[in-house]
């Protein structure tokens, strides 16, 4: 009768990270971002896979193109989530459960009046922005179809990280897993309906992918709005306000974290330009390549966000000690999937690489690539735990200080030094851009031993 009558355990969002072992809370919170991750890679993946036996280099070389414009489109609502996510994290560690309510609210109206903006602005400039990608002839058209329907679907994208950021703020990573996961369904599925049966082509995995999100995002939605009380956020019309308050420290941090995701992902689009001027093959060539890092990249990305929230946390509560532990441990782990990857592209590039396309030309020129691979995967190893202590930390002026070296001199500057003046060609821009990705391993290693991140968080006062 007691174990009956006891009653059972509420479910909350909110939790803390700043007790129990570092690498038992790590994995535990990192897991469900990683599954994420890999749903994700997924996600992107079977367009392109799908794509790939349909419409061959053509349709692959448009899906490459498409999806480096729409990350991006996508730097604002990148920006600016990951940043309430620090803040928030940061309020929780401190039991501000106040200032977590208005800085929700300010979000959604900040980021939502964004997408309207950024959707209106890029449909008027569509084809500038295939053009300045150079776009080869043969895919321009395929890579229009995904451009312009990507852009409509930018208001659900936003929404999606925004909504996603709050809950991983909130020490919850578990729900952003299922909505991916109902997303990656939706959209291998949606896939193969438009593109196997109904023959939509690049158009149909556009569309599939914009569903996806729109789904995904409204189950979000609702997860948010049952669990409101938590966090004092009624959703009434009064509640969806910029609180000028919370607008400032979403800013100071947002701007730096924004540029850093434009000037990355703009740094690439130019470089991928170039490579895209080599051709449709290597344009082709270049998008497998990516995505296979994407996967590698999206797992460890996993623990760059569960580590920032933990970072945030504990700076939060004044526990310094356990950032060390947080920045030890997510390398460890990465070290150990990274080296799974190298493993698996070296001893079987052709395997690999034919999981996108049976081309023969373009899996000629894809084990060429190989080293590259290896080069953008210890990159990868490399940069995730010192994101996650710049990010935790909050120093905004640092964020800005690695997307400049990373994504503007690092990566333009080694492709064109690379690939023009050493004449490596296409592979010139393809290490260029692989060796750039270790430049924020060695800025967070300078910042953690100045020891700068114990002091200079301005976020949440004492």
């Amino acid at each position: 009768m007691g174990e009956r009558n006891r009653p059972a355990k509420k479910e909350t969002l909110i939790k803390d990270l700043t007790v129990g072992s570092v690498p038992r809370e790590l994995l535990a919170f990192a897991l469900p971002l990683v599954l994420s991750g890999i749903l994700q890679a997924a996600y992107n993946m079977v367009d392109m896979i799908v794509v790939g036996r349909y419409l061959e280099s053509a349709g692959l070389s448009a899906v490459s193109i498409g999806g480096d414009v729409l990350i991006v489109l996508t730097f604002i609502a990148m920006g600016f989530s990951n940043a309430a996510q620090i803040i928030i994290s940061q309020y929780v560690g401190a039991g501000r459960r106040e200032e977590v309510s208005k800085m929700i609210g300010t979000l959604f109206c900040f980021l939502g009046g964004c997408a309207i903006v950024m959707t209106f602005v890029c449909l008027l400039l569509r084809n500038s922005i295939l053009q300045w990608v150079r776009t080869p002839a043969e895919s321009w058209d395929y890579a229009m179809d995904y451009v312009v329907t990507c852009i409509v679907g930018l208001i659900f994208i936003y929404g999606y990280n925004l909504v996603s950021a709050i809950l991983r703020g909130m020490g919850d990573s578990k729900h952003p897993l299922l909505f991916i996961a109902i997303a990656s369904v939706i959209n291998a599925v949606l896939d193969m309906v438009f593109i196997a049966v109904f023959h939509m082509g690049v158009f149909g995995a556009a569309l599939a992918t914009v569903i996806g999100q729109a789904v995904s995002f409204l189950c979000a939605l609702v997860i948010l709005y049952r669990k409101r009380e938590e966090f004092m956020f009624d959703f009434k019309p009064r509640s969806f306000r910029i609180f000028p308050d919370m607008l400032k420290p979403l800013v100071l941090l947002g701007i730096p974290m924004s540029i850093q995701s434009a000037a990355v992902s703009i740094s690439r689009v130019y470089v991928n330009s170039w490579v895209n001027s080599y051709g449709v093959v290597a344009s082709a060539v270049s998008g497998m390549g990516h995505k296979l890092e994407t996967v590698s990249n999206t797992i460890v990305h996993g623990f760059t966000t569960a580590g920032a929230s933990m970072v945030a946390q504990c700076i939060g509560a004044k526990k310094f000690e356990r950032v060390t532990k947080v920045i030890l441990t997510a390398l460890a782990i990465n070290g150990i999937i990274g080296a799974v990857f190298i493993f698996c592209t070296v001893s079987w590039p052709r395997v690999v690489f034919g999981i996108f396309t049976s081309d023969t030309l373009a899996l000629d020129m894809a084990t060429t690539y190989v080293p590259v691979a290896v080069v953008s995967f210890i990159g990868g190893v490399l940069r995730p735990a010192m994101f996650a202590l710049i990010n935790g930390s909050g120093h905004s002026r640092l964020n800005l200080v690695v997307a400049l070296l990373d994504g503007i001199v690092a990566r333009i500057g080694l492709a064109l030094l690379l690939g023009l003046a050493f004449d490596m060609g296409v592979y010139g821009f393809w290490y260029g851009n692989a060796f750039a990705g270790w430049v924020p391993f060695f800025i967070g290693m300078a910042f953690y031993f100045s020891g700068g991140w114990k002091k200079e968080s301005k976020l949440v006062k004492p």
